[in-house]
């Protein structure tokens, strides 16, 4: 049985619809990238799995239980998120950002027990963020910012991970880390890890598996050399491209504009 699926889905945003009937089916473990261009509906998709926005029509099953089904407290356990944005109110440090992932398993009273704080104190180490762990969360670099929040969706023990654009406004060795990061601590703990990329060619290199999605449908569904070609790249993205591949490494090469006079434009 798969722990997520997917079938016939519909969802949006008041009269709009973002996604047009999805069938989708992800195994345990599996480490799965979405990626599309903007617009295509990849973090319609994310919200629907993590219970934040009901379908229209379809159903989303979380091992063939219906979503819509299992209480708020229930689906915080098994399924962590981490934003693409995250906006604090007030003034914390990386310690208590990363113990906000405690939530769905404290008690009524909202006191930590001695289990929940050495799952935030083990999600910081996971993470290399332990020596963060009292610096204040807004004085934090991008790439700090997104370890901590890593080790908040760490600190749920949640068999489901969805990132939405973990490397955004991070730079190229911070983008590596974080991708490295999130496969390594998929396969320690054994999670099922569901992620919206932005960039095609990192998602082919760090995911097992691509989907890619286009109007609200998914037009891909596969291993990176199987989907990441110069057709898809031409007929769902625009772009005329050359793809290359290096030891399970992609590079996406756009074809140079040539002008009238024959010469490449610079």
């Amino acid at each position: 049985m798969s722990v997520v699926e997917l079938r016939s889905l519909q969802a949006g945003y008041g009269p709009l619809l973002a996604l047009r009937g999805v069938d989708l089916a992800v195994e345990r473990r599996e480490c799965v990238a979405l990626v599309g261009p903007n617009g295509s509906g990849k973090t319609t998709l994310l919200k629907t799995l993590a219970g934040l926005l009901a379908p229209r029509a379809g159903v989303a099953l979380l091992d063939g239980r219906d979503l819509a089904g299992i209480d708020r407290r229930e689906r915080a356990r098994r399924i962590a998120m981490v934003p693409q944005t995250f906006v604090l109110p007030f003034a914390f440090s990386a310690r208590e950002v990363a113990a906000l992932g405690r939530t769905p398993h404290v008690g009524f009273f909202g006191s930590q027990s001695r289990a929940d704080r050495v799952a935030v104190d083990r999600a910081l180490d996971e993470v290399d963020a332990a020596s963060l762990a009292e610096r204040p969360f807004a004085e934090l670099s991008g790439g700090e910012r997104q370890r901590v929040l890593l080790a908040m969706a760490l600190a749920q023990e949640s068999a489901i991970l969805l990132l939405d654009e973990p490397t955004t406004h991070l730079d190229v060795k911070h983008e590596l880390r974080i991708l490295a990061l999130v496969r390594a601590l998929a396969a320690s703990r054994g999670i099922t890890v569901i992620a919206v990329m932005h960039d095609l060619a990192l998602a082919a290199s760090h995911f097992e598996r691509l989907v890619v999605l286009n109007v609200g449908r998914v037009v891909a569904d596969g291993l990176g050399p199987e989907v990441v070609t110069a057709g898809l790249l031409a007929n769902v993205f625009g772009v005329p491209a050359r793809v290359y591949w290096h030891d399970g490494v992609a590079a996406i090469v756009p074809e140079v504009p040539i002008t009238r006079a024959g010469r490449s434009a610079s």
